[in-house]
């Protein structure tokens, strides 16, 4: 026994953990850049939200007032152009409403959705759908079918800025740029909201709604990692 502690104690290493022989490398020395861009889009399409509000004495008075007023704004909107395939319900509910604790009535809505293909109808379809029984517009959401292209134009024009600046920070720091580690991008989708709250008893509007969709500006962001050479190397 005396003969094996000696051995064991001229050999310490025998009992050093093979986790703790493990020596981690060093990371190479890295550079980070970020770069923002933008690229506008022509606003083509848009969805409207609209929303037929009746209110009763009863669940099943409400509703079927509803009913009647949702087929005539339908119906109106159908009659400037609409395909049936652009419209639908997006939402229908019938609550009770109370006063103090107590039911005094029942409210019924139903949220019909319009997607126009021209947004110089948006105006006009407003207007179709309040005087055919809508009293509520929700939103108006503009998208372009060019989002796509305008949006990888704009990571194309962030990706070259930020490996501009990694050059640039490279050079100063006294080595060059090696290759790409990692390159992720985040950015909107090309949706252009505007929220619009308009209510009216009956009839359409005096005067045409006017909507200006305007550009839509789509924008992006890069972050970039890069492995930093030293000159000595």
């Amino acid at each position: 026994m005396r003969i094996v502690e000696i051995a064991l104690l001229a050999s310490p290493l025998a009992f050093v953990s093979p986790l703790r022989a493990q020596v981690t490398a060093p990371q190479p020395p890295a550079i980070v850049t970020n770069a923002e861009a933008h690229a506008d889009a022509t606003a083509d399409r848009a969805t409207v939200l609209v929303a037929v509000e009746t209110r009763a004495a009863t669940a099943a008075a409400a509703a079927a007032e509803n009913s009647r007023l949702t087929k005539a704004t339908l119906d109106t909107l159908r009659a400037i152009g609409l395909a049936r395939e652009q419209l639908g319900t997006s939402g229908y509910s019938v609550q009770p409403q109370y006063t103090q604790g107590k039911v005094t009535g029942y409210l019924a809505r139903n949220t019909v959705r319009v997607d126009i293909r021209k947004v110089d109808d948006v105006g006009r379809a407003i207007d179709a759908a309040l005087a055919g029984g809508a009293n509520s517009i929700g939103s108006v959401q503009f998208t372009a079918s060019n989002a796509d292209s305008a949006r990888r134009e704009a990571l194309a024009r962030a990706t070259t800025q930020a490996r501009g600046d990694a050059e640039v920070l490279a050079r100063s720091a006294g080595g060059t740029l090696g290759p790409l580690i990692e390159l992720t991008a985040s950015g909107d989708n090309g949706i252009r909201p505007i929220m619009y709250a308009r209510a009216m008893v009956g009839g359409a509007a005096a005067t045409p709604t006017p909507i200006d969709a305007g550009p839509i500006t789509i924008a992006v962001s890069v972050n970039a990692r890069w492995q930093f050479v030293p000159a000595n190397r």
